[in-house]
């Protein structure tokens, strides 16, 4: 029981750590946002992966929120593809940065994790259970609604950390291979933001992803969950809810290849 107690405190810790600003030597400057999309290109990427609707996405053809945070955890750029604030769940602001925090904070320069990779290890019984943390509520909380999604979001310039262990969530890579960071996407089912994230990401040209659980190697989704168990450990299980999407997840790999450029 101690001992399941110490490895429990020591993946809390683990989490809070990796999903807070950290100063390196590797990047004295944390709030460096350079190597990833500003508001603008994150906001026409975003837009147009969801404009190609519930045939091409699946799920319920819902608006997005999109995050996205530097190496450091840091909250780059925050948007929507609705019309106003209004138009996408409320909730899935707070919960697509989680998500990009989480896929910059569990992969590296040469593996990388997706949100939906951790969810089977997540559950009770797995090697990860209770990994998943709520996001820091002094950065969560603040700030001014009318700036949500906006260039002045309060988010941006801050570490959002918590961790979420179902899709949406992508490191990622630039041409060079190199990890600076991750995108989140929510809004839909899971499934969907998946799928929606990823077509953002290679829109974005961040998707040299260097090796992965997936076939590919990708991290993409794997759905081999099976009487609650999933064979390969990294298993996420198939969304209900709108237009079905499996397929379209399991040939993504084929119609929008992730690895090195």
């Amino acid at each position: 029981m101690r001992l399941r107690l110490l490895k429990v405190c020591f993946v809390l810790f683990a989490s809070i750590q990796l999903a807070s600003a950290q100063k390196s030597s590797d990047n004295p400057n944390p709030q460096d946002c350079s190597k990833l999309p500003d508001h603008a290109k994150l906001k026409a990427a975003l837009t147009a992966a969801v404009k190609e609707g519930q045939d091409a996405n699946g799920g319920l053809g819902n608006q997005m929120w999109g995050t996205v945070v530097n190496r450091d955890g840091i909250v780059c750029a925050v948007v929507f593809t609705g019309p106003n604030r209004a138009a996408q769940w409320t909730g899935s602001r707070l919960i697509s940065a989680e998500k990009a925090n989480t896929a910059n904070a569990f992969s590296s320069n040469n593996f990388a994790l997706s949100t939906g990779n951790i969810y089977a290890g997540a559950q009770p019984g797995g090697s990860l259970y209770a990994i998943v943390t709520p996001p820091n509520p002094n950065t969560a909380f603040a700030g001014n609604p009318q700036d949500f999604g906006q260039s002045n979001d309060p988010l941006v310039g801050k570490p959002i950390g918590g961790v979420i262990v179902f899709g949406g969530g992508l490191p990622l890579y630039s041409k060079k291979g190199e990890l600076v960071g991750g995108l989140g996407v929510s809004g839909d089912t899971a499934c969907t933001d998946h799928v929606t994230a990823w077509k953002t990401r290679h829109a974005l040209g961040l998707d040299a992803v260097p090796m992965g659980v997936a076939p590919g190697p990708s991290d993409n989704l794997i759905f081999d969950i099976q009487n609650g168990t999933s064979s390969s450990g990294f298993g996420h299980p198939d969304c209900k809810g709108g237009k079905p999407n499996k397929d379209i997840i399991e040939k993504l790999n084929q119609s929008l290849p992730v690895g090195p450029k």
